[in-house]
């Protein structure tokens, strides 16, 4: 493999680290993971994506937990509601999509164990672009109570 078909990038502050094997289309910010405890089944994952190029956030893996999804959180009346987007998230050309608590986030489902303060996490992000090409971008998010960096969170 060409060593210019790698590339090997740390963005921002938030202490994310981004592998990926070709160009990305996709800028990842402010990056993070909710803390659980023992015997929690869910949490939440919140980060900003910013795609060069009109693309679609189609599927998330991560290993510690059964599911992943995109969700999206909004008022229904009085009654906030929650459900997964099962066609991904449009990410617009040039425009920030922020995920947030309270907005849209990624989902996790079924934690296999508890996500502890100042861990880190592994999660895959799967694009598709306009023409159909999946791209996939490898991830490490920190695990915090809050939003690092300053980042804001949703206010009930």
């Amino acid at each position: 493999m060409k060593f210019a078909a790698i590339t090997v990038a740390l963005v921002c502050t938030s202490g994310l680290f981004v592998q990926n094997s070709y160009a990305q289309n996709v800028e990842v910010k402010d990056a993070w993971a909710r803390t659980s405890v023992q015997g929690q089944k869910a949490s939440g994952a919140f980060m900003t994506l910013t795609a060069k190029e009109a693309t679609r956030l189609v599927a998330i893996a991560t290993p510690v937990a059964g599911v992943a999804q995109v969700h999206e959180m909004k008022m229904d009346g009085d009654v906030m509601r929650m459900r997964a987007l099962p066609d991904g998230l449009d990410l617009p050309a040039g425009k920030p999509v922020a995920l947030t608590p309270g907005g849209y986030h990624v989902m996790l489902m079924d934690l296999k164990a508890a996500l502890p303060k100042d861990s880190t996490i592994p999660m895959t992000l799967v694009f598709k672009d306009a023409k159909g090409v999946e791209s996939k971008l490898e991830l490490k998010l920190p695990v915090a109570t809050t939003a690092p960096n300053g980042m804001a969170e949703h206010k009930h």
